[in-house]
């Protein structure tokens, strides 16, 4: 299972909690709807948050991957180089 699936998974299951007890909650309507603007709010905050948590750290996940990448083709390259040089002298 991926991480972003459990991640994902975790946040809907955080999500849907707060709405719900929200709305269970014995409170007038306006209160309620009071509350549930400000659980969305803050849920909402949380959710952009953790994805750009999560999105920071798949980027440096990529830009070491790309990263280690180029050192192996640039010393690949260099490695031709001095093998074909070597080729040539005998």
């Amino acid at each position: 299972m991926s991480t972003g699936k459990v991640v994902l998974g975790v946040l809907a299951g955080v999500a849907t909690g707060a709405v719900l007890g929200v709305l269970l909650a014995p409170d007038k309507g306006s209160e309620t709807q009071n509350k549930i603007t400000k659980k969305g709010k803050d849920v909402s905050d949380s959710l952009k948050n953790k994805f750009d948590d999560f999105k920071e750290s798949v980027s440096g996940k990529f830009d070491k991957a790309k990263a280690d990448v180029t050192e192996f083709a640039e010393k690949t390259k260099s490695d031709a180089s001095e093998f074909a040089e070597k080729a040539k002298a005998k």
